[in-house]
């Protein structure tokens, strides 16, 4: 028994070392095995050895040694771009979406498709985001280690979807077993789009992200780490009450939040189907919306800085001006809050599930 559990521990050892010699490529790519010797206080043979390794296991590409300089060059390391690729579906109310991205989170491919889901089961969008998933896999021709799939709704912990207001038949859907063939994770797109803006855009570490679609949902980042609440609930600011007396919203309650700053309720407010053509008087009253659930999130947790994403962006700086006067006049423990337009446009949610592929297979090489 003392021998197994040495091996054990032997193992887990050799893991995180891995793990470490892989996360110093990560970080200062390309880097020589001296480098990340001297960096992690291992062993140049130990390195050598590591890297061995992660080169067998496609995750590490050498590059030839640079020449000229004195003494026996080095051949650098870095990602290998070839190597474990991984693969996002976005879910939305009127679209799915796919994109394979490499080893560095660099998209090769993508593909985006219209497809009315508000009221079909969870079968007929992944019908068709299977689809998209295959030619973006045939385009970027990379073996993908996995998927994982951003929806307009609440996740639980075990992946399960346990509400979607705007998709009422997907309550309950388990995606895995509908995308047989690849390892599945599951994920609220707000909360994606909230580490895309983290990881691609050098985003803040301590942030409020609101994506702006059919609903409205929040991410919210705090010390660098996504804030999913103790159940995955967290972030839902779309069914924050802002007008007790509003319309019904598909959730059950009354005056929520996307009835007013949501697509279809600035559509109808502005009576168009263009978003680029909404009139002064609808920006203002979805900026008041936001600004009363945004100043109760501020006051709640803190953050100095909230992210406008989503459709929000195109709708320009008049809103986020507005949005901000709006803070400033509601926020009571801060004298300013920055308000920023996202600058990963609509497809942040998506890049950011594929990158989480990559990102676990780099922390457990």
């Amino acid at each position: 028994m003392r021998e197994s559990g040495a091996r054990a521990a032997g193992g887990d050892v050799r893991r995180h070392n891995l793990a470490l010699v892989l996360g110093e490529v990560v970080d200062a790519e390309p880097v020589s095995r001296a480098t990340i010797a001297a960096r992690t206080g291992l062993t140049r043979g130990t390195v050598s050895s590591l890297v061995e390794e992660l080169l067998g296991a496609g995750l590490l590409d050498e590059l030839a040694a640079a020449r000229g300089g004195p003494g026996r060059p080095a051949n650098p390391l870095q990602l290998n771009r070839s190597g474990p690729a991984g693969l996002g579906i976005e879910i939305e109310v009127d679209h799915v979406a796919a994109c394979v991205v490499d080893l560095t989170g660099a998209v090769r491919a993508t593909a985006r498709a219209a497809s009315d889901h508000r009221d079909a089961p969870p079968g007929v969008a992944l019908a068709r985001a299977t689809e998209l998933a295959r030619a973006v896999r045939a385009e970027a021709g990379l073996d993908v280690a996995g998927v994982a799939v951003a929806v307009p709704g609440v996740v639980g912990t075990d992946g399960i979807v346990v509400r979607a207001p705007n998709l009422p038949r997907w309550s309950g859907a388990d995606v895995g077993p509908l995308l047989d063939g690849l390892p599945v994770t599951t994920a609220n797109e707000a909360d994606l789009a909230a580490l895309a803006e983290l990881w691609f855009a050098d985003g803040p570490p301590d942030a409020l992200y609101v994506s702006g679609g059919v609903g409205v949902g929040a991410g919210i980042v705090l010390g660098g780490r996504l804030f999913r609440g103790a159940g995955g609930r967290a972030g839902e600011l779309g069914h924050v009450v802002v007008d007790p007396d509003g319309p019904n919203c598909r959730c059950g309650g009354h005056g929520c939040l996307e009835q007013v700053a949501g697509r279809d309720a600035l559509l109808r407010a502005g009576r168009t189907t263009d978003l680029d053509a909404l009139p002064a008087h609808v920006l203002d009253a979805a900026a008041r919306a936001l600004g009363v659930a945004l100043a109760g999130a501020v006051n709640l947790l803190d953050v100095p800085v909230v992210v406008l994403g989503g459709i929000y962006p195109r709708l320009g700086e008049a809103l986020r001006a507005a949005v901000h006067d709006r803070l400033c006049e509601r926020v009571v423990h801060r004298s300013d809050v920055q308000v920023r337009l996202s600058a990963l446009g609509p497809g942040g949610a998506l890049r950011a599930a594929a990158a989480t592929v990559v990102r676990q297979r780099l922390l457990r090489p």
